[in-house]
């Protein structure tokens, strides 16, 4: 891979050890990606962890003198002050949190804490090269807006925000941004859920860049942001394409760049109805909580949360994950009075898939996203999987029918 004269230097040393050792990195992804060169990049979101392999790897740059050329915002791991404050954390995870918050301030990161940049903290431009990492980022940044990332893991993005650069490579190439399968969507898509269940066809959908025919003309940026994470949760998809909608998709022939499909997949209401058994508990039962906001919900849905339960008193416990810049709005706007009166907690910063949530171990929630109820498994939460306005009633009465 031919560098220029700038990136030879940060390889050799003459930038600190840190931005050597990032560079070394970003390098060795683009030899094993035959990339012909680095390209600059503009814009960066790291996924960051607030465990030990991640963080170990984040202070070893900045003990080696790295610095962020540039800023990228971060995925969230836990709001230290809420859950410190209720007790909710033992000392050794907050410990990590603490030490992953310091390192990256160090470092020179927007700490946004937040898996929704792209809606409106981070957004770039048409064919703005970029590097992000996060599930439901990559495929919104380069499907909705038409920018240039690929799947970016967290240290790769992280890399590639201190060094300024990127190989050339996969989803950056033209020809490598068109279709190759076709997707119609046979199933009523209702409203933003239902976007969630599409995504979760990956498996049937395939390897590939899927192209959907068959949806409606109107698609909120929460159905995206939907469609997105669940491609990510059930297969792996960089990318894909809305014919009539999305930036690279004006027509059916340029989404597939002129080329006929490699293959069709017709998508179903059984379909997503079979997939809904299999991924969620059984209905008709009691619940001990609801969770919403993986991805982080935005201030329309919380909106919409705050309306539904007004003046009303939740029998379980609703926890909606969202930003600190959501949750401030929703301050302002009088919504976290309204819905913490009612019983429930809109906590900013924070993931599902966090220790902080001990409490729920072994515990039946309901949620509107699999995203959701996928990650917390491994802690023993479970979920019940419905829509949002199904959720909202269960957490009223607490149970699901």
């Amino acid at each position: 891979m031919k560098l220029t004269q700038e990136q030879q230097d940060m390889l050799d040393g003459k930038y600190g050890k840190g931005t050597a050792y990032a560079m070394k990195i970003q390098v060795a992804i683009g030899e094993s990606f035959d990339a012909e060169r680095m390209v600059p990049i503009t814009r960066a979101h790291v996924a960051l962890s607030n465990q030990e392999a991640d963080l170990w790897f984040a202070e070893k740059l900045l003990s080696a003198g790295a610095k962020c050329r540039v800023s990228p915002t971060v995925n969230p791991g836990f709001c230290l002050s809420f859950f410190k404050s209720r007790d909710m954390v033992p000392p050794e995870f907050a410990d990590l949190m603490q030490r992953t918050h310091n390192a990256y301030k160090a470092l020179g990161a927007v700490l946004s804490y937040n898996c929704t940049p792209y809606i409106d903290t981070n957004v770039p431009n048409y064919q703005e090269v970029i590097a992000f990492s996060e599930s439901s980022a990559t495929p919104y940044v380069n499907s909705v807006w038409g920018a240039r990332t690929n799947r970016e893991g967290a240290n790769s993005a992280f890399c590639a925000a201190v060094t300024g650069f990127v190989p050339e490579y996969g989803l950056l190439l033209d020809e490598n941004r068109k279709g190759n399968i076709l997707v119609e969507v046979q199933a009523d898509m209702k409203n933003d859920y239902d976007y969630h269940m599409l995504g979760m066809m990956g498996k049937k959908i395939g390897n590939g860049i899927p192209v959907f025919v068959g949806l409606p003309k109107h698609i909120s940026k929460e159905a995206l942001r939907n469609l997105g994470a669940e491609l990510n949760t059930s297969g792996a998809y960089g990318m894909y394409h809305i014919v009539g909608f999305t930036p690279e998709a004006p027509t059916l022939e340029a989404a597939f760049g002129g080329k006929e499909p490699e293959r069709k997949v017709v998508i179903t209401n059984e379909d997503l109805q079979a997939e809904l058994e299999k991924i969620s508990l059984e209905g008709n039962r009691k619940i001990d909580f609801a969770m919403f906001g993986c991805p982080h919900f935005t201030l329309e849905e919380v909106k919409h949360i705050a309306e539904r339960i007004d003046g009303k008193k939740l029998e379980k416990e609703m926890w909606i994950l969202t930003s600190s810049h959501v949750k401030e709005m929703a301050v302002r706007m009088g919504l976290d009075d309204i819905i913490t009166q009612a019983g429930g907690f809109i906590v900013p910063d924070t993931c599902p898939d966090q220790p902080c949530w001990g409490h729920l171990n072994g515990k039946v929630g309901i949620t509107e996203s699999p995203k959701c109820a996928y990650y917390p498994q491994r802690r023993g939460i479970h979920f019940v999987i419905r829509d949002l306005d199904t959720c909202i009633e269960a957490a009223l009465t607490g149970e699901v029918r």
